[in-house]
């Protein structure tokens, strides 16, 4: 069971400041495709089973992590006990697409980019979280930052696209221009990369997603029918690149559509056997430690339990998928990229520091998706690694096949819901929270 070598080092490498290069194929390269390592890398420790059975293979697998200016230090090993953890946290998990070892087979590019940056905060009392996608083109300030190779720092940028900032430093320097950004303190951080995405969804047995019509895309070579698909591999990773097949074809679209995947996925976890399973456990635990690299805070398997722990039981509703705020169309320096919107920003993050549940306006899932419509038709399988099964509806029940049966991850509702209802509404926030049962929109739809 040693044949997953520690490849934490790879994506330690920094040239310069990061630019696009040469795409094959792909014209989307940065995506919340890596963050799906993040999300499931959370989950899957969420028992003491994960620590009994791959604890010293994982560790092996996680290397020595990165050393992060501001966030506490290693624990010892051993340190760390099976219980909850104690008050809130705030984890970064970042995703870059320049593994080495992928080859050209999503693109050429000549640096890394820091294309997806998703900031996961939970509140003290274990009673809500909220994951933030902030867009890879949102026009940020960039601290002056330590480079990796020790020679010293880079200047400091006062608007630059975020996603330069891996660049800049690596995975301590994106760490930093977020902590700037949003006003919080980040005490732990991850950066993954695409191969996690397939060996993490193939663990699991695939994620149920709805398309609200068929989705293709040339591109990625995304071919789904409309309704609901199980997808693992290969086609989930295609299906959360896909820039081009989706809402507008912009990255902001793809965003509200890889959320889709993600509450599906948090609810597949927390609805199968998954958490339960030491056998799954053990599979998502190696290919999340093959394939991310930790911060030394958080490089723990220890720590990683009790955060899981402590998000096992929270209320579906009570977790929300996010957007940074920001609009396109700007001018000057917010030309071609996104702007800030600093008052609904300002709204949204006075509500995290202070640990509110919130829940989101009308119309809120994003140009790249829609609630699930009631009466939506059952597709067909979409290639070897699909499973079809009908649209749910906007309530989270599925419309009624001649079974009778639900699609996998469906979220219960009725009172539970509504016990669970957050005390506040921010409108203007896209997003949805993770028990909605939504549908990805076909580009141009």
């Amino acid at each position: 069971m040693n044949d997953v070598r520690d490849r934490s080092h790879r994506l330690n490498r920094t040239t310069g400041i990061a630019r696009h290069g040469r795409l094959r194929r792909t014209g989307a390269a940065g995506t919340l495709v890596k963050a799906l390592s993040g999300v499931a890398a959370v989950a899957l420790v969420s028992t003491a089973s994960v620590a009994a059975i791959a604890a010293k293979q994982v560790t092996d697998d996680l290397g020595d992590g990165v050393r992060i200016e501001g966030q506490p230090a290693p624990r010892a090993a051993g340190s760390t006990g099976l219980s909850s953890y104690r008050g809130g946290f705030n984890m970064l998990v970042v995703g870059t697409d320049n593994d080495p070892e992928q080859g050209t087979a999503y693109g050429e590019r000549e640096a890394t980019l820091n294309d997806v940056n998703i900031l996961l905060h939970v509140a003290a009392d274990h009673s809500n979280a909220t994951a933030v996608s902030i867009p890879r083109d949102l026009v940020a300030p960039i601290p002056a930052c330590r480079k990796p190779d020790g020679s010293g720092t880079t200047a400091a940028q006062s608007a630059r696209p975020i996603n330069t900032a891996w660049g800049e430093g690596g995975l301590n320097c994106v760490v930093q221009t977020v902590q700037g950004l949003t006003g919080l303190d980040v005490q732990y951080s991850a950066a993954v990369s695409f191969k996690g995405v397939i060996e993490m969804s193939n663990a699991i047995g695939g994620v149920p997603v709805c398309v609200a019509q068929p989705i293709h895309d040339r591109y990625t070579g995304l071919d789904l029918p409309q309704g609901t698909s199980t997808l693992q591999g290969d086609q989930a990773l295609a299906f959360l690149r896909s820039r081009h097949g989706v809402g507008d074809g912009s990255d902001l679209g793809r965003i509200s559509s890889q959320q889709v995947f993600l509450s599906s996925l948090l609810r597949t976890v927390k609805s199968n056997d998954t958490l339960t399973s030491p056998a799954t456990l053990y599979k998502l635990a190696r290919a999340a430690a093959s394939n991310m690299q930790l911060s030394q805070s958080l490089n723990d398997v220890g720590t990683m339990v009790q955060m899981g722990r402590a998000l096992q039981d929270l209320p579906l509703a009570q977790v929300n998928f996010v957007q940074y705020p920001g609009t396109t169309g700007g001018t000057g320096v917010y030309s071609g990229k996104v702007q800030p919107s600093t008052e609904l920003a300002t709204q949204l993050f006075a509500k995290i520091k202070t640990d509110q549940s919130f829940s989101l306006g009308a119309d809120s899932t994003g140009i790249g998706s829609e609630r699930a419509a009631s009466a939506a038709p059952t597709s067909a399988a979409a290639g070897p690694t699909a499973a079809a099964s009908p649209a749910p509806s906007a309530g989270g029940a599925a419309s009624a096949p001649a079974t009778g049966a639900a699609p996998a991850g469906t979220a219960p509702t009725g009172s539970a819901a509504a016990s669970s209802a957050p005390d506040d509404t921010i409108d203007g926030l896209q997003g949805q929270s993770a028990d909605e049962q939504t549908c990805s929109k076909a580009f141009g739809s």
